[in-house]
């Protein structure tokens, strides 16, 4: 695959993917279309040797892998790479309904930790999951996405707060409600109602009775793209870290299917990943369990196994090096980057990094590190959570961007092609383990 090519697709991806249900969504599309057969969790099920297969969990996370053989696994292990689907953003509460100065707008809450001022002053639309009743009494789900532009939060003119400049903050319940409308006198917006509209016209053959709840986030409606004066940025909401759910989707589709191989992408990693679908919940340990039921095997399995958890790294800021130490600052468009951190914040260690330094420097691709400054918190991801749940020796590996967090951030257009290849040679290679 070329590079342009890749880039094209991960751009769609993004910008169809404005929640964790819809990228979930897209990439059982993906799978579907490669030949990967859907296993329900309720369900026995019927695996074999050379088969692919895919299970998703709360429609947010998935499992998805290729068995070559249970002979090669109890020899090589499974190649592993893990992602989140989840990334910050404002979630709508429950009863959202405000009305004030004739304005309709809704109460927000923030979901991880969200870079706020970005946020301001943006076209943002609403998607998400939706749960009602029908008219004869069924429950069910579905997905919404208004996509159109539907609601702004707009910031207050510098007129009105002369000092907005050296000293802003952001009160999280005043300051973020969108306004969606204008209402009139006594009028009365109801979201569910707004909501049940959606349904019908997204889904025409469902006959909507009831909206019961709902999980629903604004996000920006301005598209992913390449941007630079030699298009050597990507720009977009969510590259943290739906670009590394992609990277490891496109890997195991890549992959030969001679070893065994598995791609995992929890909910819930930019809030703790304590859930049933989260990383530090039984989610991958019981995918695992069903496809090598007993226990000892199932130990040398996962003992000549190798993870690739790959998270997006803080690039090094032009505008704020000192940031940085000075010795692991990574660069946007020189590689990808191992991260390290001594108390386990990341689960790297010597002989892991080695194994990926080899893989990049089998596909010459080149490789960085990065180190948070000793007199700075670091971060953390689903790599120690999956290392210390299941006893498997992983990486914690990165794309280097800007502006995390933020409602739009900012990576190299030619470092996720790059580790799209690394995890590529993973898939494929026949020793992982030093």
């Amino acid at each position: 695959m070329k590079s342009s090519v890749f880039n094209d697709e991960l751009l769609t991806f993004l910008s169809e993917s404005p929640t964790q249900f819809h990228a979930v969504q897209n990439m059982t599309e993906l799978l579907k279309k490669a030949g990967y057969q859907s296993l329900e969790e309720a369900d026995e099920w019927q695996v074999r040797n050379g088969g692919r297969y895919y299970v998703v969990r709360n429609g947010s996370s998935l499992v998805a892998f290729n068995l070559a053989s249970k002979e090669a696994a109890a020899t090589q292990g499974v190649r592993m790479m893990g992602a989140h689907t989840d990334s910050p953003c404002l979630k709508v509460k429950p009863n959202p309904e405000l009305f004030q100065k004739g304005y309709f707008q809704l109460g927000v809450e923030v979901y991880g930790g969200v870079l706020l001022n970005p946020w301001f002053d943006r076209d943002l639309s609403l998607a998400g999951r939706v749960t009602f009743q029908d008219k004869s009494g069924t429950l069910s789900s579905a997905l919404v996405n208004f996509i159109k532009p539907v609601a702004m939060i707009p910031s207050l003119a510098i007129h009105l707060d002369r000092d907005v400049n050296n000293n802003r903050s952001v009160n999280a319940q005043r300051d973020l409600p969108p306004i969606l409308m204008q209402v009139n006198g006594d009028e009365m917006i109801n979201m569910r109602a707004i909501l049940c509209e959606q349904l019908k016209s997204e889904y025409p053959s469902v006959d909507v009775a009831k909206i019961l709840d709902y999980e629903l986030a604004l996000y920006d409606t301005q598209p992913a793209a390449l941007v630079g004066l030699q298009q050597e940025f990507i720009a977009s909401a969510r590259l943290d870290n739906l670009l590394s759910c992609f990277i490891g989707l496109k890997a195991l589709l890549s992959s030969d299917a001679t070893q065994n191989a598995l791609l995992v992408c929890n909910d819930h990693e930019e809030v703790g990943s304590l859930s049933a679908e989260g990383a530090q919940g039984p989610f991958l340990l019981s995918v695992l369990e069903r496809l090598w039921p007993d226990p000892e095997f199932r130990t040398r399995v996962l003992r000549k196994s190798f993870m690739l958890s790959m998270d997006n790294a803080h690039g090094v800021h032009p505008n704020f090096a000192d940031r940085h130490d000075g010795n692991h600052g990574p660069v946007l468009n020189q590689g990808p980057v191992i991260k390290i951190n001594s108390n386990q914040r990341y689960a790297t260690n010597s002989e892991s990094s080695s194994l990926f330094r080899w893989l990049c420097e089998k596909v010459a691709v080149p490789c960085q590190s990065f180190v948070v400054r000793s007199d700075m918190a670091c971060g953390s991801t689903i790599g120690p959570i999956t290392a210390g749940g299941i006893g498997v020796t992983t990486i914690d590996v990165g794309v280097p961007q800007f502006a995390m967090h933020s409602i739009r951030e900012l990576a190299g257009s030619r470092d996720a092609f790059a580790l799209y290849q690394v995890a590529t040679a993973l898939c494929d290679c026949e020793r992982v383990i030093v």
